[in-house]
């Protein structure tokens, strides 16, 4: 079949390599238009147009995706199908255009965790398990019918960061397998079943840890974020100066004479926090404008002592 392919990241990437390896025809990319970042406003490419540039693949990047020049040449390109991965939501006008629709490859078991960041709420509810979903796209966000699913579990050494490199592995193979099973008609496609829960997009606000949580659901908490956008706190200094500390590696320690945001440091390798049933010891941290750095490193060389928490 010949395939339209939108994507940005570089989850989307791995599913762009697998059909360009498939018996199946990329014949055009979209992805997202260049941007500014940075403190020199270096134009950035997306990881998706840089493989397509390396492998000499039609791009487009649309700042409308309702503009009629972009529709127009989308059409042109006769796909049999669109498939997308980590794009943002589509108009009708572009995902009902080709013969055989479009779907996509969502990183959850949907229903589970529709919205923009399902590995991160598996991981910060202490889910088990995950996997993907490829389903066809309609009105409404992540509600299309299922095409096929893979599961997979979460262990506990799982962070977001391990979990998003499984997933798109997983993925890409997915994606082959639904694109071969359309080609052949041997997919029927099924609605959505269970309860529908929501992975909304992550802000730095909702980075902050709470230490109104247990031990083992602020250690989710962390490693649900990391290693990004990562769990956050503030320390103030005994000068009052308030510094921000980005949190990518944590252990529970029970302990039921723990109080909650009770900061404890013994200047050699351990730093704690208390929350309701016990500490958070960090592993793993790093200090606004410093480099990331285990515990033991990082104490070596700052002295935490006299220094508590602000939020």
């Amino acid at each position: 079949m010949k395939i339209v392919y939108f994507g940005t990241p570089d989850f989307a990437v791995e599913s762009l390599d697998a059909i360009m390896q498939s018996r199946h025809q990329v014949c055009a990319v979209v992805t997202v238009p260049d941007r500014q970042a940075g403190r020199g406003q270096k134009v950035v490419f997306s990881p998706v147009k840089e493989y397509a540039l390396e492998h000499h693949l039609p791009l487009l990047q649309p700042e409308k995706l309702r503009d009629e020049e972009f529709l127009n040449e989308l059409a042109a390109y006769k796909a049999d199908m669109f498939v997308v991965v980590a794009f943002r939501m589509l108009p009708e006008a572009v995902w009902n255009m080709p013969p055989h629709g479009t779907f996509n490859l969502h990183a959850s078991l949907l229903p589970r965790y529709r919205g923009a960041a399902p590995i991160n709420h598996a991981i910060i509810n202490g889910d088990n398990e995950t996997g993907v979903t490829t389903f066809l796209l309609n009105h409404h966000i992540d509600e299309g019918q299922i095409l096929l699913q893979e599961r997979t579990p979460i262990s506990p050494n799982d962070n977001a960061g391990t979990l998003h490199d499984r997933l798109a592995t997983i993925g890409r193979t997915l994606v082959v397998r639904t694109l071969d099973g359309i080609e052949e008609n041997t997919i029927t496609p099924m609605p959505q079943q269970g309860t529908p829960t929501a992975a909304p997009k992550i802000f730095k606000d909702d980075c902050y840890i709470n230490f109104n949580l247990s031990c083992y659901q602020a250690v989710d908490f962390v490693r649900g974020l990391s290693p990004y956008p990562a769990a956050l706190l503030t320390l103030v200094s005994p000068q009052g100066e308030e510094v921000l500390f980005k949190i990518f590696d944590v252990t529970a320690i029970p302990d039921p004479s723990a109080t909650p945001r009770e900061l404890i440091c013994d200047q050699k390798k351990v730093l704690k926090i208390g929350v309701t049933d016990g500490f958070l010891q960090i592993l793993s941290l790093q200090m606004s404008g410093k480099r990331k750095n285990n515990t033991e490193d990082f104490l070596r060389g700052n002295k935490l002592i006299g220094w508590k928490l602000a939020r």
